[in-house]
């Protein structure tokens, strides 16, 4: 026995027979086997804390494999939208990112091709316009001269024609030159320009505010449309994604809890709600995926990829009685629980043998012994005991 179990059974001792403490009940006075009072002070120095045995549909623990990542909904894969090549890479991996910066610069023809189509774009509509004005002013004065009988109906047909004709190539050059527009801004994005920029650049911006997780490429590399380029994420948004076993993914609801360790963080315990369910088996494995979104306030330690051991409650089955596995003690052969009393500000504590049945992470099923309402010691169920059995072995009845 180490030297504070000892202290602290010897500190009892001497506080559960002081004059000052109320006279226990008969049946705790020694009638009884394997009870004890235990005086008001000497509960307070020992701190003893106490649990109800419940009753409750019982939830197996699954334990399964998993891993941290980035999180899909927050996280963009930037690809190349022309053919050409990296001129400019401005960002590293771990930079952090605002929405509109740029990323990469692209000397691409398809950036020289749609600036000479906006040129173009912006001479026909001078052209159309121009003429538009010529034929304006022609319509109306074949107005002026119809209504004075000096021009003939087809004179005047023609002159209105010819407006509209007009009309209708100013408004296809308009659309060519927002067309134009569009795509020299598409291809150039919203925001500041780089210094030193060129005009056959192509710009690549962040879509979201983030961090770089991923950069794919290097300044000289020849990108088709489609290649990566970067991925930027939002890393403060990280899902867990678990392979569970069919039977334990078919019990889960989106908004489950889900507790989960990661190798690198130690024994500390992170907690997730299931977001996502995958509806099909894995035809390899038998396991189903499922994501759950991290929300621990603690989750700035993790990085993505960390491998983890995810654990989660099954369906539920018929009620069980179930106590706090702290509170099972082995007394004399037998897996016991210490039931306590209150009396007179102290504790009656009895032993009673318990028949235990399933186990999860921090409860167990009792399947006989104890009833459910029935209050068992929790803390300091190791020091009860100690105190049980040297009475049993002193034969001292009680204090």
């Amino acid at each position: 026995m180490s030297r504070f179990p000892f202290a602290l059974l010897v500190l009892l001792s001497a506080c559960g027979t002081s004059s000052e403490t109320p006279p226990p009940p008969a049946e705790a006075a020694g009638v009884l086997p394997d009870t004890a009072y235990l005086s008001e002070q000497t509960v307070k120095i020992a701190g003893f804390t106490l649990a109800t045995a419940t009753s409750a549909p019982w939830r197996d623990l699954v334990t399964a494999p998993a891993r941290v990542a980035l999180d899909p909904s927050a996280t963009e894969p930037i690809g190349s939208i022309v053919e050409g090549r990296i001129t400019k890479v401005y960002v590293m991996p771990g930079d952090r990112v605002a929405r509109g910066q740029v990323l990469v610069a692209i000397h691409s023809h398809e950036m020289m091709d749609a600036r000479a189509e906006l040129g173009r774009a912006k001479a026909e509509l001078a052209s159309a316009q121009s003429h538009q004005r010529v034929a304006t002013s022609a319509a109306a004065r074949a107005e002026r001269l119809f209504a004075l009988k000096a021009l003939s109906a087809a004179d005047l047909e023609r002159a209105r024609g010819d407006r509209e004709a007009a009309d209708a190539n100013v408004e296809s050059a308009t659309a060519m030159l927002t067309r134009g527009d569009a795509l020299v801004e598409h291809l150039v994005g919203t925001g500041a320009l780089p210094p030193g920029y060129d005009e056959h650049w192509v710009l690549i911006r962040a879509p979201i505010a983030g961090q770089v997780v991923n950069r794919h490429i290097e300044p000289g590399n020849v990108v088709l449309v489609g290649a990566p380029l970067v991925t930027v994420s939002r890393t403060s948004s990280l899902v867990l994604i678990a392979q569970l076993p069919d039977a334990a993914a078919s019990a889960l609801r989106p908004g489950a809890t889900v507790s989960f360790v990661t190798s690198a963080t130690g024994s500390q315990s992170f907690a997730a709600r299931v977001t996502r369910i995958f509806p099909s088996v894995d035809t390899l494995t038998r396991t189903i995926e499922v994501h759950a979104a991290i929300v621990d306030r603690q989750a700035s330690q993790l990085r993505a990829e960390m491998f983890a051991t995810a654990e989660l409650s099954g369906g539920a089955s018929s009620p069980a009685v179930t106590v706090p596995l702290s509170a099972l003690q082995p007394f004399d052969g037998d897996t016991a629980v210490i039931v306590a009393q209150p009396r007179d500000g102290g504790l009656f504590l009895e032993v009673r043998a318990v028949r235990v049945g399933r186990r999860s992470r921090d409860r167990a099923e009792v399947l006989s012994g104890v009833e459910a309402g029935v209050q068992v010691v929790e803390g300091g169920a190791a020091v009860a005991r100690a105190e049980l059995l040297k009475r049993r072995g002193g034969g001292e009845a009680g204090h």
